[in-house]
């Protein structure tokens, strides 16, 4: 007996910077994604939690191989901070655990933000994806578990107080390293200041190399996919950015024809031209302008890790 196969996705490679709603899971948007444009293959930079919107990274194809440089890039949130009850999840989804009838003053607040930037040791929240013993935090929290879970260094490049709209709630923006939990700010900035707090609003506004300008609805998607044909997916495909706009953060090298092939094979070549490193940790080579591989310059040759498809 003959089997058939699975079937296989378009070989699509790019990325779509979604504006994803609140309400919507992660991993709910990358398959929604993922069908919409029929892909081989998909995956995101950097989870985002359902009650939050914003930008949300999603790589297709041959992308999927530089999500991890997307990961490491800046992220900044905007966030709304509600004063005066701690929530076991720290945002609206949890129960209340701590409540205090006292409210910051502005004075207090912005006195407060420097202690939160720099480097700084922050626990992640209990309801998060941290792995204890084998198993998600928030598995053994919905089971009823209270786990120790260990501070770990984060990177907050800036913390800004932008608006106090009433005595319950101050909204603030955030740009910060991989790793940063923003319900974490929101908890510790409460009991520092003596009043407790949780998040009530969160949106991620940027993720590194990516801007507002690249954001994608999910209403321009999905109007994208009612004019795509069956063999058709033009109106899809001009949404994504290409592949090595991932790679921003690395120096580019030009390389022949010749030597894309050999790249390609996976076999190191020499490198020319006046701007061409000698010596580099990580780099990308390009040519006529598109992504060969990903590797490292030694002594004048690229030798490729990670390789890419013409």
């Amino acid at each position: 007996m003959a089997w058939r196969g699975k079937k296989r996705g378009r070989p699509v490679s790019g990325w779509l910077v979604l504006d994803k709603p609140a309400g919507m899971g992660s991993t709910e948007a990358v398959s929604k994604v993922k069908w919409l444009f029929k892909a081989d293959k998909a995956g995101h930079a950097g989870t985002l939690d359902p009650l939050a919107s914003g930008m949300l990274p999603i790589a297709l194809g041959e992308a999927t191989k530089t999500v991890p440089y997307v990961m490491d890039g800046a992220k900044i949130y905007r966030f709304t901070v509600a004063w005066g009850e701690e929530r076991n999840t720290d945002d609206l989804e949890g129960e209340v655990t701590e409540t205090s009838a006292d409210r910051p003053s502005e004075q207090a607040i912005r006195k407060l933000l420097p202690r939160y930037t720099g480097l700084i040791m922050q626990t992640p929240p209990q309801f998060s994806a941290i792995k204890i013993g084998g198993e998600r935090a928030y598995d053994l929290a919905r089971d009823g578990e209270t786990v120790e879970i260990a501070a770990r260094e984060v990177e907050i490049g800036r913390l800004d107080l932008v608006e106090i709209p009433d005595e319950n709630h101050a909204i603030f923006e955030v740009e910060c390293g991989k790793g940063t939990y923003v319900r974490s700010l929101a908890r510790d900035m409460g009991r520092d200041l003596g009043c407790y707090g949780h998040i009530s609003e969160l949106r991620r506004v940027e993720v590194y190399p990516f801007g507002t300008d690249d954001l994608v609805t999910m209403e321009d998607l999905l109007a994208a996919a009612e004019e795509t044909a069956e063999q058709d997916f033009r109106a899809l495909d001009q949404l994504l950015i290409d592949t090595a706009a991932a790679l921003d953060c690395l120096p580019e090298v030009r390389v022949s024809d010749d030597a894309a092939t050999r790249l390609r094979l996976g076999n190191p070549v020499i490198i020319r031209g006046r701007d061409a490193p000698v010596d580099a940790p990580e780099a990308w080579a390009s040519a006529h302008g598109r992504l060969v591989a990903i590797g490292i310059v030694e002594a004048g040759m690229f030798k490729p890790k990670r390789v890419f498809a013409g």
